[in-house]
């Protein structure tokens, strides 16, 4: 029994379930960029996580729903619920090629994750589950209509070949530098240190769009191209 004057010992703050959600479903990323969905067992999964298998359970349902969550959630969810930012009519468009590359490179700050978030998308597309046409829907294909609504209202024309080529070129720069990580860190590593370094590509790669975007204005208007 504890003397009345002594100070009380000050109990561990409990964990909430989010932070408990959070650290499974970044076990799981780990685990399943490393082996696939197959190869990996819930078991495993809640082993490596210090949990039990009942909370796999409770917070995403199955290890389909886990999976699933490992694609969504770490790179900022519904890339989709996002066009919103960017898609509205009277923004001018540097201005919306501002929050839209912004947005797009965000997840780069979080670091490791990142990198096992591209390794598990490239496992996906080796050994496919399904999930990668869910992404495809969710993630890249509603973006990109956005992003070319956008590009025909400012160039004036109708979503055309050239369009949708010149959409898919502005989410390239942003999206090499997903794929790319490795090589930017062994080229030049000083392009990913720190948070202010994402930021700068963001303000980079903003100019480089434009001057895209004005190319094919300049193309569009040559007598040539009519």
């Amino acid at each position: 029994m504890r003397p009345p004057s002594a100070t009380p010992t000050p109990r561990r703050a409990r964990s909430d379930g989010q932070q408990a959600r959070q650290h499974l479903l970044l076990t799981a990323l780990a685990l399943f960029a490393d082996k696939g969905f197959a190869k990996t067992s819930t078991r495993e999964i809640a082993l490596a996580a210090g949990a039990n298998i009942a909370a796999i359970r409770y917070y995403f349902g199955d290890k389909a729903g886990l999976y699933a969550a490992c694609f969504a959630e770490p790179m900022g969810g519904n890339a989709g619920d996002l066009t919103h930012l960017y898609d509205a009519p009277d923004l001018p468009v540097q201005e919306a090629l501002r929050l839209f590359l912004t947005t797009y490179v965000q997840p780069l700050k979080q670091g490791e994750v990142v990198r096992q978030c591209m390794r598990l998308h490239l496992r996906e597309m080796l050994e496919p589950t399904g999930q990668w046409a869910e992404e495809l829907e969710r993630d890249i294909k509603g973006p990109h209509l956005v992003l070319v609504a956008i590009l025909s209202r400012h160039l004036g024309n109708r979503a055309d070949d050239d369009i949708h080529r010149l959409a898919l070129s502005i989410t390239g720069l942003a999206m090499q530098l997903f794929v790319m990580r490795d090589c930017v860190d062994a080229i030049r590593p000083s392009l990913f240190r720190g948070a202010a370094s994402i930021d700068r590509w963001a303000e980079r790669l903003v100019g480089y769009a434009l001057a895209m975007v004005e190319a094919e204005a300049l193309r569009r208007a040559a007598p040539s191209s009519r």
